[in-house]
């Protein structure tokens, strides 16, 4: 009996043993990854590739979308929309082969928004995809719950509405078993909870934001200021941002950026936290939040400050709880990057720039060159910038700029970035790719 005794402790401590040294399996299911900060646990992704060079396979991805591809086992989910925005689509793509799936309409829009068609597209909020489930949103179109096996619908709400007025880019996140939607339009802002199985609203707390579009307008010196508000009516209200939820001091918070504020939010009930108020031009946020070092992380949009923020206060924390903040070199839309202690990001014009994360201070500056809107992505002590032009630059996620390499592809990058494994997996305008080092191009 001892014997077995014994005999059954080294299986349980062998069993443990192996189960702790088999490293977890980094499902890309969410935009900027399985922590929201743009960070994968690859090792191996390629460094040199191009249209014709280590590309595991290449599909077309029909129509417009902006929304960056999601990952979980060998699917790959992306969704898309008619360019006159009347139908969206949600598209499953194998990744062993690169075969179609799934390709789903999921929404007819009787009447969608044209306007400024060149800014953004009708599918541009990233999915949020889990083990037999994926969750599609399409801003004021309208959200839905998919089997991934299936391809069912399993729930949809198309009745939490606003005006996007350059069409929505907010992408849903998911904690436990409730769904986030952000909803930031010209006329209405808020943020809703779902239930994740369900779809139904477990709050819904609208942003409380006085703001004078007027007053801005006037100290950043525009002249005609009537004409502007005709052109651009509340802008300062509409935003893009995806929220973050954070564990500080052992309680849980929603980092959630806004036009004019960032709002932090307890994620069970929807009270407020706290807030920093933007300044200056503080709205069309595009940034995800990151936490790192005790510090939440996110900028401003078009003031494109960079701010790091401790969250242990309560109330308006602007003139208290603000730890740095730089305007060198940060983004308006791509999102940044942390590793260990240097915080690296990359503008709409392809400067990156790398500083102390601790405090902010400059560690040094580069070019990669091009637009970018896509947020950076680091994996295996590298950092992958994505441009509009169809450029992938490579660079050292060190205290050097080190250019590694520049990667050509024939049509340009709004996406962001996936991982699956040690393949990258990216989405230009018009394709869907997977690269991978071990493979060459058989398209």
């Amino acid at each position: 009996m001892k014997r077995v005794y014994i005999a059954s402790l080294i299986f349980i401590f062998l069993s443990v043993f192996v189960l702790s040294d088999t490293p977890a399996k980094d499902n890309w299911n969410q935009f900027r990854g399985p922590n929201g900060d743009g960070k994968a646990i690859a090792t191996d992704l390629p460094i040199e590739f191009s249209e014709t060079e280590n590309v595991r396979w290449k599909v077309p991805i029909h129509d417009k979308g902006y929304s960056s591809p999601v990952v979980w086992d060998n699917q790959i989910w992306v969704t898309t929309a008619r360019e006159d925005g009347k139908e969206l689509f949600a598209i499953c793509v194998d990744l062993e082969s690169g075969d179609i799936l799934h390709d789903i309409k999921v929404f007819d829009v009787a009447e969608p928004q044209l306007e400024h068609g060149d800014l953004n597209s009708h599918a541009s909020p990233t999915p949020i995809v889990e083990e037999g489930r994926i969750y599609v949103h399409y801003g004021t179109y309208g959200t839905a719950c998919l089997d991934t096996n299936t391809g069912e619908k399993l729930w949809e709400r198309r009745d939490l509405n606003c005006d996007h007025r350059v069409r929505p880019a907010s992408s849903p996140i998911i904690d436990a078993n409730t769904l986030f939607l952000t909803f930031d339009g010209v006329d209405v802002q808020f943020i809703a909870a779902l239930d994740k199985n369900t779809g139904d609203t477990l709050w819904l707390q609208h942003r409380k934001v006085d703001s004078d579009f007027e007053a801005v307008l006037k100290a950043k010196g525009v002249k005609d200021i009537e004409e502007t508000k005709k052109e651009k009516p509340n802008d300062n209200r509409k935003s893009y941002a995806t929220p973050t939820i954070i564990t500080f001091q052992g309680k849980k918070q929603l980092i959630s950026p806004a036009a004019e504020v960032t709002i932090s939010y307890d994620p069970k009930t929807g009270d407020e936290l706290w807030r920093v108020r933007h300044e200056g031009w503080g709205w069309n946020v595009a940034c995800r939040p990151i936490f790192a070092h005790d510090l939440v992380y996110f900028t401003t949009g078009v003031e494109k400050l960079l701010l790091a923020v401790d969250p242990s206060g309560s109330g308006d924390v602007t003139d208290t709880h603000i730890v740095w903040r730089n305007r060198k070199g940060a983004p308006e839309i791509p999102s940044p990057l942390i590793v260990d202690d240097l915080m690296f990001t990359v503008n709409e014009g392809g400067v990156v720039s790398c500083m102390e994360a601790k405090n902010g201070n400059p560690v040094w500056r580069g070019r990669v060159g091009g637009n970018h809107w896509a947020s950076p992505l680091y994996a295996g002590g590298n950092i992958y910038c994505f441009s509009m032009e169809g450029r992938v630059s490579v660079i050292s996620a060190a205290r050097e700029f080190n250019l590694l390499s520049r990667n050509e592809f024939d049509d340009g990058f709004v996406a962001s970035g996936a991982v699956a494994g040690n393949a990258l997996i990216l989405r230009s305008l018009t394709h869907l790719y997977c690269v991978n080092r071990e493979f060459e191009n058989k398209n």
